[in-house]
């Protein structure tokens, strides 16, 4: 395999570091690189590894692209809402780099897909945002021997590391357990600096490029933390847990870090037709409550524990917050006081109100 006249050119800076040249090149045109999620980290990871030269790059995600993803996800335009983020995507990576191949899988990945998608790719790109599908790639790389590039934010902060390289510590290594999702909240509930995922994610693209390269140290056995305030930078050390042993996938990793432990849910449109049936309680903040109203008792969920015995008990309570996430826990808090009533979380939260108004 060669360098084409036109590649040498495209590729000119990179040819001219010695500690990459044509052999290191040629390297990045061999390798096959498989990034989970096209949002907020995939976007910048995405850009710098086609203008590299990867020359095999899968993207997997099955979301369209929202007004909202525009603050952050650099690839998208006012043009792209309502479109597939994977045809977006790659219809805009094209034009910048043609020399590579580019594959779409518009899907969400699963137990079912997971090991199918990965068997053909080298190195797989963390993107998502969600825990249980984190182990799911987790577990996936470990039984195909694959090394996983991880990232993630929240508000100001950024991690990045690599897992399973050359069987080094996992995912699972770092966090046997998963975090209580009200620890972790998902950015629609806590937000997100426009400008972190840039980094992060392009943090994660120079650790994919090293991996291909064999240059630098590894984030393996390491987890670089990153705040976006302060431009501090930390990196702590864990070690690989001989212990850990997977051989197969779980059915449903859904499971994982759920909140629901059988709550009731119920449809902004299914709650119209008997609303006259419910008390209403929304748990969000002042200021969100400002920008989208509907006609409900409010205690904000960090209030409700010293507050919650001001509700009427006279009917069913429906819970809403802005997603889904603070009312399942404002519900739990209630359960774990025996509210005797029947409770019930909106399903989406109030943004499902805000969609079908």
């Amino acid at each position: 395999m060669k360098l084409t006249a036109e590649e040498t050119s495209q590729y000119s800076r990179h040819l001219s570091l010695e500690e990459v040249g044509e052999r290191g090149q040629l390297k990045l045109k061999q390798a096959k690189v498989l990034v989970i999620g096209a949002g907020g980290l995939s976007c910048p990871a995405l850009q710098y590894l086609v203008a590299a030269g990867v020359g095999s790059i899968g993207v997997v995600d099955a979301d369209i692209v929202d007004q909202t993803n525009l603050q952050r996800q650099i690839l998208y335009t006012i043009e792209d809402i309502g479109k597939y983020k994977v045809e977006a995507a790659v219809s805009r990576l094209k034009k910048l780099n043609p020399f590579i191949q580019l594959h779409s899988y518009i899907t969400k990945l699963d137990s079912d897909n997971a090991l199918d998608l990965f068997e053909n790719y080298d190195i797989i790109v963390d993107g998502t945002d969600n825990f249980p599908t984190r182990y799911l790639i987790n577990d996936a790389a470990v039984i195909l021997g694959k090394t996983v590039v991880f990232g993630s934010i929240n508000k100001f902060e950024g991690q990045v590391s690599v897992f399973n390289y050359h069987n080094g510590p996992t995912y699972r290594c770092l966090f046997p357990t998963q975090p209580s999702p009200e620890l972790v909240p998902n950015c629609s509930e806590a937000g997100v600096l426009g400008i972190l995922p840039g980094i992060i994610g392009s943090l994660q693209a120079n650790e994919v490029l090293k991996v291909i390269l064999g240059l630098g140290n590894l984030l393996s056995g390491k987890l670089l933390t990153f705040n976006a305030l302060t431009l501090k930078q930390e990196i702590f050390h864990f070690k690989k847990n001989p212990s850990l042993v997977i051989a197969s996938l779980a059915p449903d990793y859904q499971m994982f870090c759920s909140l629901d432990d059988g709550l009731e849910e119920i449809s902004y449109q299914d709650y119209l037709k008997q609303a006259d049936t419910f008390n209403v309680l929304d748990v969000r903040n002042k200021e969100e409550r400002e920008k989208l109203y509907i006609e409900s008792f409010h205690i904000p969920l960090e209030e409700l524990e010293d507050r919650y015995t001001e509700l009427a008990a006279n009917k069913p309570l429906l819970v809403f917050c802005k997603s889904g996430v603070r009312s399942k826990l404002a519900i739990k808090m209630f359960k774990s006081k025996n509210f005797e009533n029947r409770l019930v979380s909106l399903k989406g939260g109030i943004n499902t109100a805000a969609v079908n108004s």
